[in-house]
């Protein structure tokens, strides 16, 4: 079998070199290490991992610490180079290599970090461009957090380009991430004590007057247009209460007997594991008090509902469980029963159902074991709601912060098909952006570049993530500024 060479430096090998030689291997790759130059951390940065890694309580090693990698030999030829260092000489075989906003040195990643910046990485075959990746970053608050969500999607790149091309799959076009351009590297004494520094002095008082998050639920009946028609929030929205002990996100809209319904993230403060509760609306009059309708060991979070096969169901997210599970309404609205296990042992997000050319998809985010909930776009297909659900052959489909986590579900509209699309540019919850579906079947997944959802309008938190319509319902969140005491 032709192998992959990977080469890593010598000394200062990084766990997130050593992580991806072995979920290469794991991958049933014949794996070959070479090893080659590299440059050892600086000693600001390893000393500015050390002060956060402590600040935040992370007892576990970042992707940037020191890892020993054993050489391994070529038992057979080699069919790709795998340069995790970005100086080493190229070979016989071509040559990958990852560039950091356009640096092929992993500590250009910390740099961008530093000073603010979200770096983007570049998948680069024998100097031309194949992939890219737009990473999330979760902590902006963090260079050093926020710089191994950035190495934990160099990993996914790395390893999904690198089998992409090995077993022949055809080459996509590269993603249109605002990268391909090479960034000037911020001086990183300079942007860690002028920028990061500062930055979590603030992000220390903020938490100390203000909830860490607090989201609040909004609501309107419409006649006709709506967001995703026109583009806009608009007016008329109304809030689901709340007394600040609670928040409420990722609303979805159900109508049955002529009523509606509003599903919902109920998350407590006090326990910090959200459940799912539901709210009765109607046009005129206040909205039921929310009523907690599924609650399990685990975090739960956007439920989707709908109706098939002559039945409700709800497809809520639980990541932290490893596994998505399908929930029939033994008695609607608030008693559900687990009915099926779509997806095991993945970390998925914001699971979202489509029917389209005869067979059901599931679009979702994947953590991939590192990094941010929000920037891997993986898709599941199925003849059937209880499956066999398989990964689509070109997961994960892109890497992209702006455009790959759901914020919704599909949106009809004459030809057109509409995904509401978290967008994180600004941070989580930063706003939504609408991405039309412009490819969808076995052999490949191709979305559009999403338009922003413009905040105009009477609702008063313009940071959004989820837009839904149900008839003439139609919900959105945003995030509210809620005072500790």
């Amino acid at each position: 079998m032709p192998a992959i060479e990977i080469v890593v430096p010598k000394t200062g090998a990084r766990l997130w070199q050593k992580i991806v030689v072995e979920r290469l291997r794991t991958g049933g790759h014949e794996i070959a290490v070479v090893h080659g130059p590299g440059l050892p951390l600086p000693v600001a940065m390893r000393m500015a991992a050390k002060l956060e890694r402590r600040l935040f309580r992370r007892e576990e090693p970042g992707l940037m610490s020191l890892a020993g990698i054993a050489a391994a030999p070529a038992t057979g030829p080699v069919e790709l180079s795998l340069d995790l260092t970005g100086v080493a000489r190229d070979g016989a075989a071509p040559t990958l290599r990852l560039a950091f906003d356009g640096s092929l040195s992993d500590t250009a990643a910390l740099a961008a970090t530093a000073a603010g910046r979200l770096p983007d990485i570049e998948a680069v075959l024998d100097g031309k461009i194949v992939a890219r990746a737009a990473p999330m970053i979760d902590k902006r608050e963090s260079a050093v957090l926020g710089a191994d969500d950035v190495l934990a999607r160099a990993i996914t790149l790395a390893v999904s380009t690198a089998g992409r091309i090995v077993n022949g799959a055809h080459e996509r076009a590269p993603s249109n991430t605002g990268g391909g351009k090479k960034k000037r590297t911020p001086d990183f004494l300079r942007s860690y004590a002028f920028s990061a520094l500062p930055r979590l002095g603030r992000e220390a008082l903020r938490r100390l007057r203000y909830r860490q998050a607090h989201w609040r639920v909004g609501y309107r009946f419409v006649d006709g247009a709506g967001v995703a028609e026109t583009g806009e929030l608009g007016d008329g929205w109304r809030q689901v209460p709340d007394d600040g002990s609670h928040f409420y996100a990722d609303p979805f809209p159900f109508e049955w007997q002529g009523r509606h319904f509003i599903f919902i993230e109920d998350y407590p403060h006090a326990t910090g594991k959200a459940l799912i509760s539901v709210v009765e609306v109607q046009q005129a009059g206040a909205p039921s008090t929310p009523k907690p309708v599924l609650e399990e060991p685990f975090h739960l979070s956007y439920p989707q509902v709908f109706a098939r096969d002559g039945d409700i169901w709800m497809l809520p997210e639980a990541s932290s469980s490893g596994r998505l599970t399908l929930y029939r309404a033994e008695r609607f609205p608030d008693r559900w029963t687990p009915e099926a296990m779509l997806v095991d042992g993945m970390a998925i997000s914001d699971a979202t159902l489509l029917e389209h050319g005869g067979r059901l998809w599931l679009f979702a985010t994947d953590r991939d074991g590192h990094g941010s909930t929000s920037d891997t776009l993986v898709v599941f297909h199925a003849p059937s709601l209880k499956g066999i659900w398989k990964p689509h052959r070109m997961n994960p489909i892109l890497i992209d912060r702006r455009r790959a986590r759901p914020g919704g579900a599909f949106i009809h509209g004459g030809s057109r098909i509409i995904l509401p699309v978290q967008d994180g540019t600004n941070g989580y919850g930063g706003g939504l952006g609408l991405s039309e579906l412009l490819r969808l079947d076995e052999g490949d997944v191709l979305l559009s570049d999403p338009v922003s959802v413009d905040p105009k309008g009477d609702w008063p938190f313009p940071q959004i993530h989820t837009l839904n319509r149900a008839g003439r319902l139609e919900v959105i969140d945003g995030i509210a500024a809620i005072r500790k005491g």
